[in-house]
């Protein structure tokens, strides 16, 4: 007699020592289709880290419950919000962080947020998790160090997609999103130098290639890495000077002070 496996794969892939990823669904930015993914730690007190939350099917929550109790959600930057409150409404208790700016926006008014992100690290996974905020742009990203899997862990600063063929595809190229050394997008690119704050944008940067030495790279968009971190997350972001120069103002972008927006 034979039988037929029912079997399915596994949504959390393990990407190192008590880090996963899983992959969403492919959602609508701007007319282009954007994958999603989500990164769960294990912290060393036995709770669960969760990193972009994606869409929480059936499936994934049981393979999330084996795994331990979420105590924390994550918000990298203002645009990866869209799961959160599905996430919040299975766990309650978990707290909510906000990246810098996400907590003013409208469309997150039903959420309370518990904290905004900082470069310091939320003492209750501080020991597991270190984090810096990229600033100097319209967009604050806060990027993240899984110690002991020394996993950086970027949103939207790096994107790494395949090579494909089409028009949006050819677009992204043009855009340098494309290949193994990929980049941020460049109208991203530019309002950190119109903004004039580059010197913030470098120290962010100094951090993760001489502090944290990354071995793994996670992005949520595109192609991510085992081996190399360090390397490649310089070659993604060689656009950032290495000299910045002193601070500049411009009047045509709001810079942000504190948690209000100022304008020169």
């Amino acid at each position: 007699m034979s039988t037929t496996s029912t079997t399915t794969a596994p949504l959390l892939k393990p990407f190192g020592p008590n880090i996963w990823i899983a992959e969403g669904p492919v959602v609508n930015f701007f007319g282009f289709p954007y994958p999603t993914r989500c990164v769960i730690i294990k912290l060393s007190n036995g709770s669960l880290w969760v990193w972009s939350p994606i869409a929480l099917s059936g499936e994934l929550w049981q393979e999330v419950r084996k795994l331990g109790n979420v105590q924390h959600l994550i918000a990298p930057n203002q645009i990866h919000w869209l799961f959160l409150k599905d996430w919040h409404d299975m766990y309650p208790n978990a707290k909510l962080h906000a990246a810098p700016g996400l907590v003013q926006r409208k469309v997150v008014q039903d959420l309370s947020f518990d904290a905004e992100l900082s470069d310091n690290a939320d003492p209750n996974y501080a020991d597991d998790i270190s984090q810096v905020v990229f600033q100097g742009s319209l967009m604050d990203e806060v990027v993240f160090f899984h110690h002991e899997s020394k996993t950086v862990i970027f949103c939207d600063l790096i994107q790494r997609f395949p090579d494909g063929k089409g028009f949006k595809n050819w677009l992204m190229k043009l855009d340098g999103l494309v290949g193994p050394n990929g980049s941020t997008p460049r109208e991203w690119r530019l309002s950190f130098y119109w903004n004039g704050q580059l010197h913030l944008t470098r120290k962010a940067l100094d951090k993760v290639l001489f502090e944290w030495k990354p071995d793994r790279l996670v992005i949520a968009h595109g192609d991510c890495a085992k081996a190399g971190g360090t390397q490649i997350v310089e070659q993604c972001l060689s656009w950032i000077p290495i000299d910045p120069g002193p601070p500049k103002t411009c009047c045509c972008i709001p810079r942000r002070v504190g948690n209000e927006e100022k304008s020169d």
